[in-house]
């Protein structure tokens, strides 16, 4: 993880404003979610990608019934039956 060598303060609300820069670099627009991850000491910014819940691949990502599912463990789930 490479620092980007810029400071900010926490307001009172617990916000932070992420640099217009860094917003523009990885496509971060107004309303995006955005995932908040825990590596040891460190806290993580990540653009949110949803994720299949079986096996963790973002390609091909549907909803179903408020989960997320990728649509090869869909195709193994629809050989269980």
């Amino acid at each position: 993880m490479k620092p980007a060598g810029v400071v900010r303060k926490v307001d009172q609300l617990g916000r932070i404003v992420l640099p217009k820069s860094l917003r523009k670099r990885y496509q971060m627009n107004e309303g995006d979610p955005v995932e908040i991850l825990v590596q040891g000491d460190h806290i993580i910014l990540e653009r949110y990608r949803p994720k299949c819940v079986f096996c963790g691949s973002m390609e091909s990502v549907s909803d179903f019934k408020e989960r997320c599912i990728c649509n090869q463990c869909l195709v193994e789930m629809n050989r269980l039956t």
